[in-house]
């Protein structure tokens, strides 16, 4: 770093995302995207508004918000696009943290939430999660911070029930409890429709995941209204112009097509099953995934060793070194024809280290 770096951010771990490496062509199995190309309606619409790039986008994202408050069945002062959900998420880390409500979340999740509160000054804690990877509710009752989760979990895709979540809002009522849904379209429940009855929920979701947009960069955060004022704060002090015209455009066209958005998360869910037999078969053990993806490891071959052997053969899958899972690999369900690939590979290695 450069002797000009602030020194409030030395100390600062950044978070470092799934690779997109250039030099080959990679089945790529590492970054939850979808394995299907974003929808044709989508495209045309992007396509149309980029004619307007010359003047700025709607920083209300008017049309865009009209669509999602009623898809998710709330009104437009309950939700509030993003640049991604991870700009919805900061957001809340700014709005509803600080040294007098600092925040909470799983010890193994998404890496971001450590770093937003690293950025933000905000003191955190990590709450370990249990032997099999599951969260035990009673960390959660009656603290005294924000609550961050996300459901089904990052990295394990073990997702909570409705009713296990509404727990801990009641057991919470003075502080802010964020539910993180990037995944929740394959196979979780929603606790959107809790936003009305809970004025400490707020919930996240994604459509760099089922709806195919990740290189869009499109985020949802939905709420109650007061709650969603309070980000709107955030956003107009920092980035009001944050979700462009193309991506607004996409993500209407998007939402023009559901009934098909939602076949497609059908394809994945099935091709998952047969990903986590065919594991199975071959000796992995796995968290029960309610995401599109995979969390497996085998008792022959450790984590990176897998990860770098089946990088040489031209398939990405995704490591971490964190210590309890540094023995796993997290496989993101692609085409059946690059599962089918996967298997064989990692059949092929586990005869060679025989």
């Amino acid at each position: 770093m450069s002797r000009f770096f602030s020194e409030r951010h030395s100390e600062l771990e950044a978070y470092t995302p799934g690779e997109q490496p250039q030099d080959r062509n990679y089945i790529k199995l590492n970054t939850n995207e979808s394995p299907f190309p974003v929808d044709h309606c989508a495209i045309r619409r992007a396509s149309q508004a980029s004619k307007k790039l010359h003047l700025y986008n709607d920083p209300e994202c008017e049309v865009l918000s009209q669509k999602l408050a009623e898809y998710y069945g709330v009104s437009r002062r309950q939700v509030l696009a993003g640049n991604g959900s991870d700009e919805i998420l900061n957001f809340a880390f700014m709005a509803f943290c600080d040294e007098k409500n600092p925040v909470i979340f799983p010890d193994i999740t998404y890496g971001f939430y450590q770093v937003f509160a690293q950025v933000n000054h905000i003191p955190y804690r990590q709450i370990p999660l249990k032997e099999d990877l599951t969260i035990d509710l009673e960390d959660y009752m009656n603290n005294d911070s924000t609550i961050i989760l996300a459901n089904p979990n990052a990295n394990t895709g073990i997702a909570l029930g409705a009713e296990e979540i509404e727990q801990i809002l009641q057991a919470n009522p003075d502080h802010v409890v964020v539910i993180d849904e990037a995944y929740v379209d394959f196979g979780a429940q929603t606790v959107v429709p809790m936003i009305s009855e809970y004025e400490n929920l707020l919930v996240t979701q994604t459509f760099s995941k089922a709806w195919s947009m990740a290189g869009a960069r499109l985020g949802v955060g939905i709420g109650c209204e007061d709650l969603i004022a309070d980000l709107n704060t955030i956003k107009y002090s920092t980035n009001p112009y944050n979700v462009n015209t193309m991506t607004q455009a996409a993500g209407i066209g998007c939402l023009e097509r559901v009934q098909f958005i939602k076949e497609r998360c059908e394809q994945v869910c099935e091709i998952r099953a047969w990903t986590a037999q065919a594991l199975k078969d071959l000796g992995f053990t796995q968290t029960p995934s309610s995401a599109n993806f995979l969390f497996a490891r085998h008792p022959q071959i450790g984590g990176e060793e897998l990860y770098l052997k089946l990088k040489e053969r031209g398939v990405l899958v995704r490591h971490f070194g964190t210590e309890r899972i540094n023995d796993h690999i997290r496989i993101t369900i692609g085409s059946m024809e690059n599962m089918q690939i996967l298997i064989r590979e990692i059949r092929s290695i586990l005869e060679e280290t025989r």
